[in-house]
């Protein structure tokens, strides 16, 4: 399965202003802010990588779940299936999706141990 272009436009407007880029990868495309990918493409869905707290709240939400590449895969670790009601409402998806970069940059400026 691929990634579809109207979702992927979708993506890539609302990250803009965390200077992404997307690699293709796994049969979709992922999104990277520097060099954390936080935001994965596959059919219709997007998934986003979240932190702890925001993961546990986008699991609640009705119609979200855990993002796997395929359907016979292992879940992507930290990452929603975004439900189709927030990928259809653009401020929340907005919300969503700012969370999830905002998150990927601050692990960016942590130190490696």
């Amino acid at each position: 399965m691929v990634y579809r272009p109207l979702r992927y436009e979708q993506m890539m407007r609302a990250s803009d202003a965390f200077d992404v880029r997307a690699r293709r990868m796994f049969g979709g495309m992922g999104i990277y802010t520097g060099e954390k990918m936080f935001a994965f493409l596959i059919g219709d869905d997007i998934g986003l990588k979240l932190s702890p707290e925001d993961l546990a709240e986008a699991m609640s939400l009705p119609g979200a779940g855990p993002l796997r590449p395929d359907p016979n895969s292992e879940p992507m670790k930290d990452y929603v299936k975004m439900p189709r009601e927030v990928l259809d409402n653009y401020e929340q998806f907005m919300d969503w999706v700012v969370r999830s970069a905002s998150y990927a940059r601050s692990k960016m400026q942590q130190p490696k141990n």
